[in-house]
Parts: structure tokens; sequence; C-alpha cells
């Protein structure tokens, strides 16, 4: 019996070796994630998206990013059962996927080539932290969280879930194929300097142009 298990074990990891490769070998859009790996703790494939990009997909893949004062929208059609993710930074409008309206306008648009309509999309929506205390003054976090839930208002696209505010960084996780949502608040001192330098970073770089519930892991 062990044998057998080790068997499958080995053949799934195969599999999903395989399915990485096929990930990282197609070709990608300016702005669109590309940093695929195997996430041991659900044991699936990722993809990890970084400040100023997004993904869409309609299959079984894991979309991940770690949130400080950014914010992450997720979009998912209920019928077409198609979802995405974007990673802004700021609330103006700019060219490029740090910039909230681009980065909004964009993953609607990539939602609607793969047969998305707005009329289906719902939202759920993250991040916007004040992760360090000197950043309060800014009032970054709070800005992109208004933003985003004016934006969304604006284009009738309920927000059926939301984690924002507060001082926590964030990692989030969502599921495009099902657009379930899971969130973890993490540590908000040396993580929220970690993640603060990783969005300090990615400013810094010219970047190319069940559902309803949020749960905790």
């Amino acid at each position: 019996m062990q044998a057998v298990r080790t068997l499958k074990t080995i053949s799934g990891s195969l599999q999903n070796t395989a399915r990485l490769e096929e990930l990282r070998a197609q070709r990608r859009k300016p702005g669109e994630a590309s940093f695929f790996f195997y996430d041991a703790h659900f044991r699936r494939e990722a993809v990890k998206v970084l400040p100023g990009e997004y993904f869409v997909h309609d299959q079984n893949i894991l979309i991940m990013t770690t949130l400080g004062s950014c914010i992450a929208a997720c979009l998912w059609d209920r019928d077409r059962r198609v979802g995405g993710m974007n990673h802004f930074m700021l609330p103006d409008a700019g060219d490029g996927g740090r910039y909230g309206l681009y980065a909004m306008e964009l993953l609607i648009n990539e939602l609607m080539k793969c047969g998305a309509s707005r009329g289906s999309m719902e939202a759920k929506v993250f991040g916007g932290g004040a992760v360090l205390g000197n950043m309060t003054t800014l009032n970054v976090g709070e800005r992109n969280t208004r933003f985003v839930l004016d934006y969304l208002k604006t284009e009738r696209i309920p927000v059926i879930s939301q984690d924002v505010l507060d001082v926590y960084p964030r990692k989030v996780c969502f599921e495009p194929d099902s657009g379930r949502a899971m969130v973890k608040r993490l540590a908000s001192n040396a993580v929220g300097e970690q993640v603060l330098a990783q969005e300090r970073a990615a400013a810094a770089k010219a970047v190319p142009s069940d559902a309803g519930s949020i749960e905790l892991f």
C-alpha cells in the first residue's frame, strides 16, 4: 500500500512539473504575471502577482500576492467562471499597472477577452493597510481603498467581500475558476518592512503597459 501511495505522489509531482513548464513556456503579455511555482501548502500550481501585474485564468490555478498599502482586486464572472487579480500601488490615473485606473481597466478588459461580462462580474478587494506607523500620514492605503471601492461602484460591479485598511500586511490567494478567496493577515513589523520595500522597489520600476466569502488560512 505504501508503495502505491509513493508512486501516486511521484506521478502527481511529475504532472505538476509538466504543467508548470507548460505555463512558463506560454508567451505573456506586458504586465501579465509570470512567476509560476508549486505551492507545497496548497499542493497545487500557483502564480505570484507582483506590484503592477495582473493575471486572468479560467482553470484550477492559485493566484497569489502579498500586500501592504497596495490593493488587489479579485474579479470573477459567475456565469463564465473566469477570474483574475491585479495589484496596484497608487490610485492615480497613469500609464501602467502600478496605477489604479489603468490596473482596473486592464483587468476588466482581459476578463472580457475570455468571455466575461460586466453584468455578471463580482469583486473581492484586499489591502490598503497602513503597514508602518510613519506611513499613516501619507494615507496611501486609504486612498487606494477609496479609489477601488468608488470605481467598482461606478462600474456597477458588486463588492461581495473585502478585507481592507487596518495596519496589517496581507497574503491573498484567489481561485479564478471558483471565485474562492483566502486571506492571511501577517505580522505588522518585520513583514511590513519587507512588503513596503517590495512596493518601493516596484514603484521605482516602469511596468509595461464558493464565491461570496473570504477564508482565513
